[in-house]
């Protein structure tokens, strides 16, 4: 008899689970998890129900098991928000398709994020809903600002929004879930993944941090392509008291050697800012490090720091590509190039890095990029340019995209001019700076639709 996962109703503190090899192992119920609703109405509402017990009940059995038990962990928490089912999917490296976390004995396809609804919930970060389909709603998947994927909630209260906010709060709670026990197994990898990973993909794709990061008054969003094959690209970013630093870096080269310095790259930027180097000291703590390590290499970068209470902005710029200054939802100009030679080379002069400064207004953003979108070409050949970019953004932005969603859809834009066929690794990065007295929508409304 398969009895895996079964939950036993016993008395509150000492229910138990059957495990995997029928052993037994504990497992704390909450008063809430042995309560039915009162009555048939209520089965189809979440007011009866105490979401904060339902947080902590996953809080407390999810250190229990592993990796691959966190989809079963959910499904178990369905019954506590008078839901039938619970599944998660998670957005796969591309971000083309989501992809279910199964094994909790439900059977579902993968989806694509372009032409679903639980697609739509993915891009827009809002809640959607089915009006032929009324039992059924998807909640984005978020930790922080971080898009992971999306959530489907089976529950005959699925239509009534009071419960958007319970289903928030217990989304942002699987989120964190996923977030902790995925280091500790492979499962989450395995899904995302559509294709074998090259290593020097897998050396870059362990060095970066996370894709977004958001505060009241900052967002940092970035994305990076062929996401199984890139090897030169590589970006960071840190936040530390009032200032923002980001580092975004292009080593030359592919595969294997280009990965491998832009492990040192991205280590020597981190090195160098842990131990409090300006940034004049950082570029040239990088390129010392190239020399000595690489010394038939180099690297292009972006060195920027930014004053989130001033707006103030520094940059260096190591032979990279200029950054593009946004405001009012069109490009303003690009920023300077380069002011000292790339990461590796500086030997070569006797010029100290040059800091350009800029003073941001209120909603500016910042693009920095790799020269593999604008360098990307068609079958005809012609490239995808400058031009092309700053129009796609600006339309991007006067759509009230999301900027993570700006950027998805950007690198897809790039991928689909090659057709399918990058030449190069292609990197985006936006930084976006709003003062306190200008605050950003709720994290997961920065689609604009707020009053912000």
């Amino acid at each position: 008899m398969d009895v895996a996962g079964e939950v036993k109703e016993w008395p509150v503190g000492q229910a138990r689970t059957i495990g995997r090899r029928g052993t037994w192992r504990g497992e704390v119920a909450s008063p809430l998890a042995l309560r039915a609703p009162a009555t048939r109405e209520d089965r189809g509402r979440w007011s009866v129900v105490d979401v904060g017990e339902v947080v902590r009940w996953l809080q407390l059995n999810a250190p229990r098991g592993g990796p691959d038990e966190v989809s079963q962990l959910v499904a178990r928490a369905a019954p506590r928000i008078n839901a039938s089912e619970i599944v998660i999917y998670l957005a796969d490296y591309k971000q083309t398709l989501l992809v279910p976390l199964l094994g909790a004995g439900f059977d579902r396809d993968q989806l694509s994020i372009e032409t679903t609804l639980a697609g739509r919930a993915f891009t827009s970060l809002d809640i959607q809903r089915a009006p032929d389909n009324p039992d059924r709603v998807w909640v984005p998947l978020l930790l922080g600002c971080e898009r992971m994927g999306v959530l489907e909630i089976v529950s005959p209260a699925a239509a009534d929004e009071t419960m958007d906010g319970p289903a928030w709060e217990v989304a942002v709670n699987i989120a964190q879930i996923l977030v902790n026990r995925r280091l500790y197994g492979d499962v989450v990898e395995r899904m995302r993944r559509r294709m074998p990973m090259q290593v020097a993909a897998e050396i870059v794709w362990g060095l970066l941090p996370p894709l977004t990061f958001a505060t009241d008054d900052l967002v940092v969003t970035a994305i990076l392509e062929p996401c199984y094959d890139v090897g030169g690209d590589i970006f960071d970013y840190a936040l530390n008291g009032d200032v923002l630093s980001v580092g975004l870096f292009d080593t030359c080269g592919h595969g294997i050697k280009a990965s491998t310095l832009a492990s040192l790259v991205v280590s020597a930027y981190r090195n160098a800012r842990r131990c409090g180097l300006d940034l004049v000291d950082t570029a040239i703590s990088i390129d010392r490090w190239v020399r000595s390590e690489h010394p038939n290499s180099f690297a292009t970068g972006l060195l920027i720091e930014l004053d989130r209470r001033t707006g103030h902005l520094s940059v260096i710029n190591a032979g990279h590509p200029g950054a593009m200054l946004l405001r009012d939802g069109k490009a303003v100009r690009e920023l300077p190039g380069p002011t000292v030679l790339p990461l590796g080379l500086g030997h070569l002069s006797s010029r100290r890095p040059r800091v350009h400064t800029e003073n941001l207004h209120p909603g500016d953003r910042i693009l920095a990029y790799t020269d593999g979108i604008t360098d990307a070409r068609s079958a005809q050949g012609e490239q995808f340019g400058l031009d092309r970019l700053v129009d796609f953004v600006n339309r991007a932005l006067n759509d009230g995209l999301p900027s993570p969603e700006t950027m998805r859809r950007l690198v897809r834009a790039v991928v689909g001019y090659q057709d399918d066929k990058l030449e190069d690794d292609a990197t985006a990065l936006f930084v976006e700076w709003r003062p306190p007295h200008l605050p950003l929508a709720h994290l997961r409304d920065l689609a604009g639709a707020s009053g912000a």
